[in-house]
């Protein structure tokens, strides 16, 4: 298993004072994801979690719905020129019947950010493939309580504290308790990491949770909240447009900006059980 974090030796000024001193940084390295052995994305992550974070990976796209669609998820050996394991390639097992990514999406999938679809067709995409609908999900959530997430997320984040360079996604129930939470240099690998573990436990879809994640929220960030069946996306900073179209679309409830006791609700504020008048 690969480390989580890394120690580097660096040059510190502090008020024109230089030393030198070893820094922790957060790990990144590169994850092959295979299915049935054929290679199908690598991602950049934080080694840990990381057959949640294939398993989370597989049920954002779509290609699974339930623990049931995997039979196993393995590293494969023989990645290093003595045979060792790198730890870094990591093969999934579909079930019989469950039908393997087209080839024509491999390391190009319609989800992500940089693909070059327009609004509309991603918005058809996450149409086409979703299984659970988040409309009708009957969470209630008051915003004193939302206001209390951030810092319970931080709180829990064991790595930044001494890197201060990784983001955190964590899945509450209405009350607040916190069920998963995982870091990673990759808010979307976060939020895989989250689900994976989730399927991988037989907890799909995610009924009246809520999402919480330490950065902005993208448009992928809500299509994989929205393929869990997470009604609830909250967020530090902002939305972009296509997120706040896709939500809206869904039937998520989408909260941006959320610091302190101070949020923007940009979707789905039914669900916000005491709202402020006006």
């Amino acid at each position: 298993m690969g480390r989580v974090t890394a120690r580097r030796r660096v040059l510190r000024i502090r008020d024109g004072v230089p030393s030198h001193r070893p820094d922790t940084l957060a790990a990144e390295e590169p994850m092959e994801i295979r299915v049935g052995g054929r290679p199908l994305t690598v991602t950049m992550r934080t080694p840990g979690d990381d057959f949640d974070l294939a398993a989370g990976f597989l049920a954002g796209e779509g290609v699974v719905h339930a623990a049931a669609d995997v039979t196993g998820i393995r590293y494969c050996a023989g990645a290093t020129a003595d045979g060792g394991n790198t730890y870094n390639v990591v093969d999934v097992a579909l079930a019989p019947g469950v039908a393997l990514p087209a080839a024509s999406l491999e390391r190009n999938f319609y989800t992500t950010s940089s693909c070059g679809l327009c609004g509309k067709a991603s918005l058809d995409a996450v149409r086409m493939v979703r299984r659970w609908s988040v409309a009708e999900d009957p969470l209630s959530v008051g915003p004193e309580l939302l206001a209390t997430l951030p810092e319970r997320l931080r709180a829990a984040q064991r790595v930044f504290d001494s890197t201060g360079g990784l983001h955190a996604a964590g899945l509450f129930t209405a009350d607040g308790e916190l069920l998963c939470l995982r870091e990673d240099v990759g808010r979307h690998n976060a939020v895989d990491k989250v689900v994976g573990h989730a399927l991988r436990s037989g907890l799909l879809p995610l009924r009246e949770t809520v999402l919480m994640v330490s950065g902005r929220a993208s448009f992928e960030l809500v299509q994989k909240a929205v393929l869990a069946g997470i009604p609830l996306l909250a967020a530090v900073s902002a939305p972009s447009s296509l997120a706040v179209d896709l939500a809206a679309e869904s039937g998520l409830t989408l909260v941006g900006f959320l610091r302190g006791t101070s949020m923007n609700v940009y979707t789905g504020a039914e669900r916000l059980a005491s709202r402020p008048a006006g």
